[in-house]
């Protein structure tokens, strides 16, 4: 067996190949394009591996070099940096360290999820990008209306009806952003019409239908929600318990800081979810419990709190 470090960038690709031994085979660089990596594998020993750094590039890469390789590999980059520290630092050296890290079984794998799967997640992340646009249109057109002391009705200002009035009646407009606030308002709408259309093909997509109407089910949780869970998370098969679903998802704090903090959050920003996430799998006869006789805890947790774990509690029973 060969194995292959590769350190990937924009335009090239730094590669160290070793053998079980881990005498330098071959090492180099090549053009980070599709046409010059075929030319590439057919000159490769075999059998081969291969293993890479997690980055934006690592998506394409990984899937054409599937199909040719024995395995392919990606490493988490944190894990991987702590692991192989060193002062002198190229690319040739990376590829070197990511070869000897997956020849001696030191790579700290990272999770790659199915390439459908990965299509649909950047849908998604792209729909995320014209949500937080929309969100600084609306804000240009409040400060717009503010800036030149314009009185208007918060709660309904991005309402369509109630924006053509006020450019028709409130004399207080100034004819210098009468242009500004229209142009921003079709932006608007353009963007919600965009962001609609992106959801809906989602929520009637084959691959992601039966499990969004699963987890539509519980209550709390809506479309973006379920698109959310199902998208970012991947297949849920790949988590061995409750426990580490919770430590992905971020809900649980360091264990001897959760004892300290409070569980009104004074403390810490995070503490309600840190604090439930020790809380949420449990009946609620521990709950009372826990609460009478704990000294740091006062409450039992909130129904946000609820809301947030309710997805993770119904991965027990899928």
């Amino acid at each position: 067996m060969y194995y292959i470090g590769l350190d990937i960038h924009k335009k090239t690709i730094s590669y160290c190949i070793k053998d079980v031994s881990g005498q330098v085979q071959r090492e180099g660089t090549i053009p980070a394009t599709r046409t010059d990596l075929d030319s590439w594998m057919k000159t490769l020993p075999k059998p081969w591996t291969a293993a890479m750094e997690a980055s934006i590039f690592t998506g394409w890469v990984y899937d054409h070099l599937v199909p040719q390789a024995a395995q392919v590999k990606v490493a988490h980059p944190v894990m991987l940096r702590a692991i192989a520290a060193a002062k002198k630092k190229n690319d040739r050296i990376d590829a070197g360290k990511i070869a000897d890290c997956l020849r001696c079984d030191f790579l700290p794998e990272c999770h790659m999820v199915s390439t459908e799967i990965r299509d649909r997640r950047r849908t998604l992340r792209y729909r995320h990008l014209l949500v937080r646009q929309m969100v600084q249109m609306k804000n240009r057109v409040s400060g717009l209306l503010l800036e030149t002391g314009v009185s208007h009705n918060k709660q309904r200002l991005h309402k369509v009806k109630y924006f053509r009035e006020l450019l028709a009646t409130n004399k207080e407009v100034d004819e210098s952003i009468r242009p500004l606030l229209k142009l921003s308002r079709e932006s608007i709408e353009r963007l919600q019409k965009t962001d609609y259309a992106l959801v809906s093909s989602l929520e009637r997509d084959p691959l992601l239908a039966q499990r969004l109407k699963n987890l539509r089910t519980v209550p709390g949780v809506g479309p973006i929600t379920a698109l959310t869970w199902a998208l970012e998370i991947g297949d849920v098969s790949r988590f061995h318990s409750v426990k580490q679903a919770v430590s992905y998802c971020g809900l649980c704090g360091d264990e001897k800081r959760v004892q300290q903090i409070n569980c009104c959050g004074h403390r810490s920003p995070n503490s309600a979810t840190s604090i439930f996430s020790v809380f949420w799998w449990k009946p609620p006869s521990w709950h009372r419990s826990r609460v009478t006789n704990s000294p740091w805890c006062t409450r039992r947790p909130s129904r946000k709190e609820t809301r947030i774990a309710q997805p993770l509690r119904w991965l027990e029973r899928w």
